[in-house]
């Protein structure tokens, strides 16, 4: 057989193709040099996952603290004031997490702060508080959510809402704006039980003092008789005592779910519409039987058994409760699910339910292409039954 006929030099414009080609081999850019950039870039910015050493612990009142994590140097991923990180820890076998909104503000890249405030019977926030020293290392994600102010579309008037630790992603932005000098008109309403359960008020005072645009006013409802203050609840005549211009107002809330229903049902009544309310899913509810949708004949207590079926191995069957997530029964079996906000929005804790039956509340952001598919999200998903899961 004849040795194959090489005719690519008989093509028609070949010799100008090779000419240029030569040309942008002497002169052009390689970009095969640049293979990875992309994906180091975007791993540098959004990392999945940070080890952070806690620096410094500041106490900030008797059920308080400050964890302010630093990467030893290395490269801090940027956020945007009012994000948060999701904090992963193993506390007697189980491994879990939380998400803690960054206190701190942007414009210093040197730490994270996060802010932890004490709940009751609460298993990593009372971790984080007891247990938790100067020189430990805390696993947790890059930053995430999608709570805060956008220029494009919440104006320059805005009123923030906060309740009790709630505070939290409203010093970040209170900082940041501060220190920028940004053009901002800020309120911050802040209720409170009484002065000792305040946090950074002192700091609070000093930008009102040195910022014209940011006002606060400190609302107590359980106040101690020496407090001095503001007493009350953040309802719509305080609303509309303090807030000049209510319609181009864009507000913001953050704290205890009950907290955050009652302030949404105040502002509505006032007229204000939805798109001018951004609301961060603090904390998840902590009775779902209180839910205006749970069954009411059935009780937090019952037994159920959870299927999980693995491409890796066999079924693994869990007993747990209607009144527990799925979540954190898959959890305390050993199980990790990627999680990152655990009050139903985000999403990454989505999992697949072939059998069964369970509650989720309005607050689980499931896409109704999930919910027929079958997905649900386990961190805010109640078995009503026996349920199999595919994980």
């Amino acid at each position: 057989m004849s040795a194959r006929k090489d005719i690519k030099s008989q093509l028609e414009g070949y010799q100008e193709i090779k000419k240029e080609i030569e040309i942008c081999q002497k002169y052009g850019q390689d970009y095969r040099n640049e293979r990875g950039l992309k994906t180091a870039i975007i791993n540098r910015l959004h990392p999945r996952q940070l080890e952070l050493t806690v620096s410094e612990i500041i106490v900030e009142n008797a059920h308080t603290k400050t964890l302010r994590l630093a990467a030893n140097g290395s490269f801090l991923p940027p956020f945007l004031p009012g994000q948060y990180l999701n904090v992963t820890v193993q506390i007697d076998g189980v491994r879990t997490s939380r998400p803690y909104s960054i206190s701190s503000s942007p414009t210093q890249t040197a730490y994270y702060d996060l802010t932890i405030g004490r709940v009751k019977d609460g298993f990593v926030s009372n971790y984080l508080l007891d247990e938790v020293k100067v020189g430990d290392t805390l696993i947790t994600s890059g930053p995430l959510g999608n709570f805060y102010h956008n220029p494009l579309f919440h104006g320059k008037k805005l009123v923030f809402l906060a309740g009790g630790t709630g505070i939290t992603p409203f010093m970040s932005m209170i900082r940041t704006f501060t220190d920028q000098n940004l053009d901002l008109d800020i309120l911050l309403l802040y209720g409170c039980r009484s002065v000792k359960d305040a946090l950074f008020l002192p700091e609070l005072k000093r930008r009102a003092e040195l910022h014209p645009n940011f006002k606060f006013e400190l609302v107590l409802s359980e106040p101690d008789p020496e407090d001095q203050g503001r007493q009350g609840l953040l309802d719509a005549q305080l609303i509309k005592d303090l807030v000049a211009d209510i319609g181009a107002t864009t507000f913001y809330l953050c704290g205890p779910s009950a907290m955050q229903n009652f302030c949404t049902s105040q502002l509505e009544s006032m007229g204000i519409k939805r798109r001018a309310i951004r609301s961060e899913a603090f904390i998840a509810p902590e009775d779902v039987l209180a839910d205006p949708g749970w069954p009411k004949n059935i009780s937090a207590d019952q037994s159920v058994t959870l299927t999980v079926q693995r491409p890796s191995g066999a079924a693994m069957t869990i007993k747990t409760r209607v009144g527990e997530p799925v979540l954190t029964a898959l959890e305390r079996a050993g199980l990790a699910v990627p999680n990152g906000c655990r009050t139903g929005e985000c999403s990454l804790c989505r999992i697949k339910m072939t059998a069964g039956q369970v509650f989720q509340p309005s607050g689980a952001l499931v896409r109704h292409s999930d919910r027929a598919l079958g997905y649900i999200h386990s961190c805010r998903a109640y078995p009503l039954s026996d349920l199999t899961l595919m994980i």
